[in-house]
């Protein structure tokens, strides 16, 4: 039988990669894709925020398997060899802190399938600030040094590709959105030589909540604006004291809360290095925004 392809998608904290991979899940290429989703946290939000929840997606919520390699990871890999019919290709969205080369290697490691690449996604909005922060500025860089292509997410001047360039020798592409993109990374994709070392990162906490209902929408805008410094990444969905459901992503100062249907698992996830993450701060904000009036 041949070997089942296996592409990993990278990128820090809020670079897109489950709208990335939404896209695949609804071009029209004809493949039978599974998603393999590595979210961060005790709920799976991404897995939850996927265009498809169905049998084709595994999720895994074991944050850093870049690191430790557990058994999770070649357990969902055996699941999706054993699928009959079995997919066409394995797409992997990698957490935000991980190492994608630790995951892609995965693939080397088992002889029914074939590593197919890693493709790290950048926000270039937010790229020079993260990869020059002393603290996590390593670890991003890393993940795009670890790529066979680079895809911007997010638009900012053409420097930004000088920047890049010096961190990898991989294609360097601008529109998340085209068919070109997809194709390349479903067919395509040269990928490189992997390495098996180990690359460091900070140690990364959790905040999560299900206490999510009767949230004003922008008594919650407003107070995303004034979060703890520390949640880079806040994420998932909320309900309004109508009932109606708002998916949340938050990056940095970007905040984004759009309409959804209605959720059946509402949670929010709130993400940062440990260090600058003081959980009982981020409990006692939330306890002021949940007792907000609409």
């Amino acid at each position: 039988m041949t070997p089942l392809p296996m592409t990993v998608i990278s990128g820090y904290l809020g670079a897109g990669k489950t709208t990335f991979i939404n896209q695949f899940l609804a071009a029209d290429h004809g493949l039978k894709l599974m998603i393999l989703v590595n979210d961060f946290g005790a709920i799976n939000i991404d897995a939850a925020l996927l265009a498809s929840k169905d049998e084709d997606t595994i999720a895994l919520t074991n944050g850093c398997v870049c690191c430790t390699m557990g058994s999770d990871l070649f357990l969902a890999l055996g699941d999706a060899l054993d699928r009959r019919p079995r997919p066409d290709h394995l797409i992997v969205e990698a957490s935000g802190v991980a190492d994608p080369a630790r995951i892609a290697n995965a693939a080397r490691a088992e002889p029914d399938m074939r590593y197919a690449g890693i493709v790290t996604l950048v926000d270039g909005e937010a790229f020079d600030g993260l990869s020059n922060d002393p603290l996590i500025g390593p670890q991003v860089r890393n993940q795009v040094s670890r790529a066979d292509l680079v895809v911007i997410t997010k638009q900012v001047p053409h420097a930004l590709e000088a920047g890049l360039a010096e961190l990898t020798h991989a294609p360097i592409l601008r529109d998340p959105n085209s068919a070109a993109v997809l194709n390349l990374v479903l067919s395509d994709l040269a990928p490189a030589t992997l390495t098996d070392s180990v690359t460091q990162h900070p140690d990364y906490t959790a905040w999560v909540s299900q206490e999510v209902t009767g949230i004003d929408k922008a008594a919650l805008h407003k107070a995303l604006t004034h979060r703890p410094s520390g949640l880079f990444r806040v994420k998932g969905t909320i309900v309004d004291s109508a009932g109606g459901a708002w998916v949340v992503q938050v990056v940095g100062q970007n905040i984004d809360i759009t309409r959804t249907t209605a959720s059946d698992l509402p949670a929010l996830v709130g993400i940062g290095p440990r260090s600058r993450v003081d959980l009982n701060e981020v409990e006692a904000w939330w306890s002021s925004v949940r007792t907000l009036e609409t």
